[in-house]
C-alpha cells in the first residue's frame, strides 16, 4: 500500500503517544495512588495502531486487560484513562472499573475486561448485531494467546463464519500468557488451523511491522463491509514488560535477559521511525515535535487525574449491575 505522509506520521505519533503513556504510567505506579493493577502495553503499539488506523468513529472494538494501546489508538480520551487508574469520577468508568475495565463508547470503544477471552464472544454478538441491523460498520475483537487458548474462541469463529458476521478477530501473540510460553500451551507453530478463504480469512502477520498490520486489516475491513464474512489475524509480536504492574515487579526465571534484549531490539517504534527517517519521511525536528506534544499531553492528563473528585462513598453503588 501507498499511504500519505500524513497517514505515516499518524502511524509514528500514535505508537509513540502510547509508548510515552505507558512509560509515564509505570514510572508512577509504585507511589501507590493508583490502587489498581496495571498491565502494560510496551513493545505492542504497532498491533493497537495499524488496526485502529483503519477504524471509523462507529466501527465497534472490544479490548482485554491489556487494552491501555487499544483505548487510546481508537480515539479515548487520555485524560480520562489517567483519572480511571487514580479511581476518579471523571475516569473513563467513572472511577469503578480501573485498568481493566475501560471504555468509550463515542469513539466505538465497548470495553475490556479482566476475563480472559470475556470479549471474544461480546465482539462477535455486537457483529450479529450489526448484520441484523444491517449497518455498514464492523467490530473488531482484540485478545492475547492465552485468550485464544479459551473454548469460547473457537465457539465464537464458527458462530461468526456460519452467520458471515463482519467481525475481524486479532490475535496479540506476544508469547505469554502470564509466564506460560506459547510453546507450553499451543501443539505446532501455527496457532490457528487456517479455514477456506470463502469462510474466514485467515493471516499471520508481523505485529511489530505496523504497515503490516495496518494492510491486513484494510483487506480484511474492505471483506467485512461488503458482506464476505470475518477474518482472523494473528500479530506475532511481545511483551517488553512483566504480565503487570511496572518492570521491577516482574517475575524472573520464565524467560531470560536475553531474549527480551533481542525483542527490544525489533522495538516496533525505532524500526518504523527509523525507515521513515531513512526515506525522509520524517526528520528530528518533527519527530521532537511529537515527543514535546504527547509529553504536555501526559503532564496535563496526570494533574487532571490527581485533582478530580473521588466517587462520594453514599454512589459507590452507581453504575453497577448487580442480580
Amino acid at each position: 500500500m501507498k499511504l500519505s505522509k500524513k497517514i505515516l506520521h499518524r502511524l509514528l505519533f500514535e505508537m509513540m503517544r502510547i509508548r510515552q503513556v505507558q512509560l509515564a504510567i509505570e514510572s508512577r505506579y509504585l507511589e501507590n495512588e493508583m490502587q489498581t493493577p496495571v498491565h502494560l502495553y510496551i513493545g505492542q503499539e504497532a498491533v493497537a495502531v495499524g488496526v485502529c488506523a483503519n477504524l471509523k468513529k462507529n466501527d465497534y472494538i472490544n479490548s482485554n486487560h491489556r487494552g491501555h494501546g487499544h483505548y487510546l489508538a481508537k480515539g479515548g480520551s487520555l485524560r480520562a484513562l489517567i483519572a480511571e487508574l487514580y479511581g476518579r469520577e471523571t475516569g473513563c468508568s467513572r472511577g469503578r472499573g480501573g485498568s481493566m475495565h475501560l471504555v468509550e463508547t463515542n469513539a466505538g470503544h465497548y470495553g475490556s475486561s479482566s476475563i480472559v477471552g470475556g470479549g471474544i464472544p461480546i465482539g462477535t454478538g455486537m457483529g450479529l448485531a450489526i448484520k441484523m441491523q444491517k449497518k455498514n460498520n464492523v467490530s473488531v475483537i482484540f485478545f492475547g494467546d492465552g485468550a485464544e487458548d479459551q473454548g469460547v474462541f473457537y465457539e465464537s469463529v464458527n458462530f461468526a463464519v456460519l452467520k458471515k458476521l463482519p467481525v475481524i478477530f486479532i490475535l496479540e501473540n506476544n508469547q505469554y500468557s502470564v509466564c506460560s510460553h506459547v510453546s507450553a500451551r499451543q501443539a505446532g507453530d501455527n496457532i490457528f488451523h487456517s479455514m477456506p478463504v470463502k469462510s474466514l480469512m485467515t493471516k499471520i502477520v508481523d505485529g511489530n511491522d505496523v504497515l503490516q498490520v495496518y494492510d491486513s486489516v484494510n483487506k480484511a475491513l474492505v471483506r467485512a463491509r461488503t458482506g464476505n464474512g470475518p477474518s482472523f489475524i494473528e500479530c506475532r509480536t511481545y511483551r517488553i514488560r512483566g504480565h503487570a504492574g511496572c518492570e521491577s515487579q516482574d517475575f524472573s526465571g520464565y524467560r531470560t535477559a536475553e531474549e527480551i534484549e533481542y525483542w527490544k531490539k525489533l522495538c516496533p517504534i525505532a524500526s518504523f521511525q527509523k525507515k521513515l527517517s531513512k526515506n525522509k519521511i520524517i526528520n528530528p525536528s518533527e519527530i521532537n515535535k511529537m515527543e514535546k506534544k504527547i509529553d504536555n499531553e501526559i503532564k496535563d492528563a496526570f494533574a487532571f487525574a490527581r485533582q478530580a473528585p473521588a466517587p462520594s462513598p453514599e454512589e459507590l453503588s452507581f453504575y453497577l449491575f448487580c442480580e
